[in-house]
């Protein structure tokens, strides 16, 4: 038995969608160990919605890998890190290929996630290739953040430089406001918002009001703050947030207390890192 099917044994899988999260979350965990090899955290840290499922027991599944660099430096690049990742995938007994993703912009707001100096590359199978997990780094990124060092057991004992559970609460926040597509609503975004609070995190405001000044050129304090979150919460179709949510989670009763009402008294009840 190769160290990917060990790894993929640890979940108990059901259904097809549940094999496609599991084998996402294996290769998303080998993934962070080529780069730990590699020496890819000594420059930058793990952040979003796949580090808060990996390190902190969120209880969604997750696609996408974010990554920012904890010092701005645009000549960086992450192709010098993808020998360990693929040398790493090749131990597990999977080869895999990694390949440039074109950025498709379509409106200005959700250019703010897509940056210039944001690269982006998908992760697949050589003989799989409908099964990706995609890789982002930010080589220019919002400052302002603080890291810690996360422990990973598999497939070996190894650690990563993830953003703190303030800051990551931070960027979800802007990215909850901000990011916008034209025919959905990214559900997800509200799930872990709910995670948040009801786990009692602070946020730290001055890293999201870093990033909505960097991003979207915008200087906004606590009351515009609460002025667009509940605007956002309180117009927007929450069939369709529930919609995008579903695949990622193993029990959808949980969403039945979801309506616009319930997450604007969420809004409520946020708490916020002291300076």
């Amino acid at each position: 038995m190769t160290i990917f099917d060990q790894m993929l044994g640890r979940y108990d899988i059901k259904t097809a969608q549940e094999k496609h999260n599991a084998i996402n979350e294996v290769m998303q965990e080998i993934a962070l160990a080529g780069l730990y090899r590699g020496g890819f955290f000594d420059k930058a840290a793990f952040y979003g919605g796949t580090c808060l499922r990996i390190f902190h027991g969120l209880p969604r599944f997750s696609e996408d890998m974010d990554f920012s660099l904890t010092e701005k430096n645009v000549e960086f690049d992450i192709k010098n890190y993808f020998p360990a990742v693929i040398e790493e995938f090749k131990a597990s007994g999977r080869d895999v290929l990694i390949t440039k993703k074109e950025k498709k912009v379509q409106t200005k707001v959700e250019s703010a996630f897509l940056k210039d100096n944001t690269e982006m590359y998908d992760l697949i199978f050589k003989t799989e290739k409908e099964i990706k997990i995609k890789i982002e780094v930010d080589t220019d990124p919002p400052l302002g953040f603080s890291t810690e060092q996360k422990l990973s057991l598999m497939p070996f004992s190894f650690m990563t430089r993830c953003f703190t559970l303030s800051d990551l609460y931070a960027g979800k926040m802007h990215a909850l406001i901000f990011r916008s597509y034209k025919n959905r609503v990214k559900g997800r975004d509200w799930y872990d918002f709910e995670w948040y609070v009801r786990h009692d995190i602070p946020l730290n405001f001055a890293h999201f009001q870093i990033r909505a000044k960097e991003f979207n050129g915008l200087d906004i304090d606590k009351e515009d703050f609460i002025k667009m979150l509940s605007e956002k919460l309180g117009s927007t179709d929450i069939n369709m947030v529930k919609r995008d949510i579903m695949p990622f989670i193993q029990n959808p009763a949980v969403l039945d207390i979801w309506s616009n009402d319930y997450f604007l008294q969420l809004a409520d009840r946020i708490k916020y890192r002291q300076p």
